[in-house]
């Protein structure tokens, strides 16, 4: 009787333990990510636009390319097959890449490039992430055609911290070029002269209405009346910052490269390339007569030209069967954009963005610093080689630098040479923390403006606290720059017009509610300071996302050391790693 008893409580207890079991492996599954596989197929393909067909770099044939769906906690495994006649990487941008920089993607940064007939498996999985990155070709100008949406959902279960939206929609902004743009950069390099600018803007792929032959060419977005829209935006043109507006509606901010903001109402939008903004569009509650433009035009604050041009899409709502009217003979309305160079907009609206910094998503800003550094960034120029005609200023080349070093990039990837220890010969580790010259950058510009010329990185140890001040200088022209570092996010604790002062402008930094962001537009004429911690091993890229600007040195790199803990160290590079 004893020994049944017994038996039947130990049953009673197993069952307990196994049901507790598949209640927290069902709990632990629940909020471990998947593995999503993708496969990206790089070829070219014809595409049409503005009455011209060219064939352009694709993946699978789609332009703009497929998107990247996962969930925060998903690994993501993207086969890349090349099958172009150009070396080609692929870049995860803004993907925080947590001990995985061998599969960030710049080119002879962190791998050697793809080439023709070759693979390349990009594994990452993403941490503590969620919202709208890009993905985008990270050698040369390719990217003007290899760009598209990365969408990371919250872990399941888990809701927006806004109102849930009816339906969501990427709006991409790119930049076409009738010609060849591989052609038109490696000119612009050899003769030292500005390249030639684009001859339109797009919206997911397409230029609108203002353009030759695109009346068809257009996007439209198909709304119902009453419902909220989530607009996933994303600036993937290469050398222009744009303003969005949608006319008659107003939109709602509520995150920037894939971070939470404080949700702020707006009319317009500014975002710099490398940028992705995530927007609130709350319908009428009736059926308007009208259909409405959402258009996009450049901010511009450089001395260089630029395309001066709008890309429009098209706003309509569906209307009820009674309705017997067409939409096409309904009145267009057209939004009001600021001017090109309103740097007063501009400056207003990145003041506005600020984080959640709440119990659930904190704002986890260093509020001690290690290590302060003083970047100037900007234009400046080389001398013409001997029996060479350059068409830069007075006959000489232009370029851009980082406190006047132009980076000159190494013809074996970075990240490998430093894990293997072979450093010699392909990069030193002495690159500036501060401007080799003090001068007046936001006034007269000093007699010499030649920039020196080097591959040079700087050295972290892991977990850093990180202080860096970014000053425009108008060497050439002051521009607002935006730059945009690798495997991390930083926050943006201050910024300013005209020249940083060390004693008095750090007593305004904001360490409570800044902007997280993965890309920061350093104001024209202005500075711009962010923190960041240094917790990520690994050789991670910083660079302007004008692509002008970074084909002409506009970049650097740090090299963040290996921690002492399993989980602080880079891992072994994959077998497949490309060679050079």
């Amino acid at each position: 009787m004893e020994y049944s008893i017994l038996k039947t409580y130990n049953l009673f207890l197993l069952t307990i333990f196994f049901l507790v079991l598949a209640d927290s492996t069902l709990a632990l599954a629940k909020h471990a990510g998947i593995t999503r596989h993708y496969n990206f197929n790089i070829q070219m393909q014809n595409v049409t636009r503005l009455c011209q067909t060219k064939s352009i770099v694709t993946v699978n044939g789609q332009f703009p390319g497929p998107r990247i769906i996962a969930r925060d906690g998903d690994r993501v495994v993207i086969k890349v097959v090349n099958n172009a006649q150009y070396n080609v990487t692929i870049h995860w941008h803004g993907v925080r890449q947590l001990r995985s920089g061998w599969a960030d993607g710049p080119a002879y940064i962190a791998q050697c490039p793809i080439q023709t007939g070759q693979s390349y498996v990009y594994n990452f999985t993403i941490t503590g992430q969620r919202g709208t990155l890009f993905w985008h070709a990270h050698i040369s100008w390719l990217r003007a055609t290899l760009y598209g949406p990365i969408i990371i959902l919250p872990k399941k279960g888990v809701a927006y911290p806004f109102p849930q939206p009816f339906k969501e929609v990427p709006i991409l902004f790119g930049e076409w070029w009738k010609a060849d743009t591989e052609k038109i950069i490696s000119q612009a390099l050899q003769t030292g002269g500005g390249p030639n600018i684009s001859d339109a803007y797009t919206i997911n792929g397409l230029p609108g209405l203002f353009y030759n032959c695109s009346a068809k060419d257009a996007f439209k977005l198909k709304v119902k009346p009453g419902k909220t829209y989530l607009l996933r935006v994303v600036n993937a043109a290469l050398n222009d910052e744009i303003f969005f507006s949608i006319a008659n509606h107003n939109i709602t901010i509520v995150e920037v490269d894939a971070v939470y903001v404080k949700p702020f109402k707006t009319n317009t939008i500014l975002i710099t390339p490398g940028q992705t903004t995530n927007i609130l569009l709350k319908t009428k509650h009736f059926h308007p007569n009208a259909t409405f433009l959402m258009a996009a035009r450049p901010y511009a604050t450089g001395p260089a030209s630029f395309d001066n041009s709008t890309t429009t899409g098209i706003l309509e709502y569906q209307q009820p069967s009674t309705n017997t009217k067409k939409s096409n003979k309904f009145p267009l309305l057209k939004p009001k954009l600021p001017v090109f160079n309103d740097t007063t907009f501009a400056t207003s609206f990145v003041k506005k963005i600020r984080s959640l910094a709440n119990a659930i998503f904190p704002a986890n800003v260093p509020t001690k610093v290690d290590k302060h550094f003083f970047f100037t960034v900007g234009l400046g120029l080389n001398p013409c080689p001997k029996n060479q005609t350059c068409q830069g200023p007075n006959h000489t080349k232009l370029a851009a630098s980082v406190n006047n070093v132009s980076f000159v990039q190494p013809n074996i990837a970075l990240l490998q040479s430093h894990y293997f220890n072979q450093s010699k010969g392909v990069y030193t580790t002495d690159f500036p923390s501060n401007p080799p010259l003090k001068f007046n950058y936001t006034g007269t510009p000093p007699s010499n403006i030649f920039v020196t010329t080097g591959t040079k990185v700087v050295r972290l140890p892991f977990n850093t606290s990180v202080e860096l001040v970014m000053q425009d200088t108008s060497i050439i022209g002051a521009e607002s720059h935006p730059l945009h570092l690798h495997g991390y996010n930083f926050f943006v604790v201050g910024q300013g017009f005209g020249n940083y002062n060390s004693s008095k402008d750090p007593a305004n930094f904001n360490l409570v509610d800044p902007a997280e962001r993965n890309t920061v537009g350093v104001p024209s004429g202005g500075w711009v300071a962010i923190r960041f911690l240094a917790d990520n091993p690994g050789v991670w890229f910083m660079h302007c996302h004008l692509e002008v600007h970074t084909s002409w040195g506009l970049k650097m790199a740090w090299m963040v050391m290996d921690g002492k803990g399993p989980k602080q160290k880079l891992p072994p590079p994959p077998a497949d790693l490309p060679k050079c």
